[in-house]
């Protein structure tokens, strides 16, 4: 990572909270939700999203660029084997 005088932003997984993985669950429809399920979740969610955003600033360094962009993020998903429909690329 560059000292480009931007903020660094750690342990921003506790603004998931247990009424997003609730609607999370509901929405794959799991019904009952067990009390352990929470803090397993957050672990998985914050292992999967680092290895996404790794990945998607890899891409955008590649690219000679200093924003990520939702295509830096796209093949991001891509380079794990998880392609994502609708957007054109």
């Amino acid at each position: 990572m560059s000292c480009s005088g931007g903020k660094v932003l750690r342990d921003n997984i506790q603004g998931i909270n247990k009424a997003a993985i609730r609607r999370l669950a509901r929405r794959g429809g799991v019904e009952p939700i067990s009390g352990l399920i929470y803090e397993e979740t957050l672990g998985v969610l914050e292992v999967f999203l680092e290895d996404v955003i790794r990945d998607a600033v890899t891409c955008t360094e590649h690219a000679k660029r200093m924003i990520v962009t939702d295509i830096d993020v796209i093949y991001a998903l891509r380079l794990q084997g998880r392609t994502l429909y609708g957007f054109g690329v």
